[in-house]
């Protein structure tokens, strides 16, 4: 394999690797960063219990952290930092107790300064918990990672 061949050396993995490295929260979420490419991230995340809300089903906080993760990383592939700037979720079914969550995001438009992405939430048998859009800032500065 080549060095253009080798994900290791692409500046979308720099970059997920140094967001992965930096945020805390989203380790201490236990997710786990399955493929990263310009414009696409996939993540999973099991369910841990303590990530239940009062009925027993996944608190909507832990799918939309797991979401806004996996949102920031592919906005942030194109080697300029970028930040949300408004995102929106649709709870469409309940997480459960020892699912699996795997998390899409997938760049839908890319301008000069703003980004759109699509991020989808379904659980191990492939049912749609919930969608979430992002709307991406893309700043001029450099990603340091990149």
């Amino acid at each position: 394999m080549s060095a253009s061949e080798n994900p290791a050396t692409q500046p979308h993995y720099a970059v997920q690797q140094w967001l992965t490295a930096r945020d805390p929260f989203s380790a201490w979420l236990g997710v786990i960063v399955e493929e990263v490419r310009p414009g696409y991230c996939r993540l999973r995340l099991p369910v841990r219990p303590e990530m239940l809300n009062g009925f027993g089903m996944v608190h909507g906080g832990v799918t939309f952290a797991a979401a806004d993760t996996a949102f920031s990383i592919a906005c942030n592939t194109h080697g300029r930092q970028s930040v949300g700037l408004t995102v929106t979720i649709d709870y469409l079914e309940a997480g459960q107790p020892g699912d699996t969550i795997t998390v899409e995001a997938t760049e839908a438009s890319l301008k000069h300064r703003v980004g759109v992405y699509e991020v989808n939430i379904r659980n191990q048998n492939g049912l749609r918990l919930a969608l979430f859009k992002g709307t991406a800032y893309r700043t001029s500065h450099e990603n340091t990672a990149a």
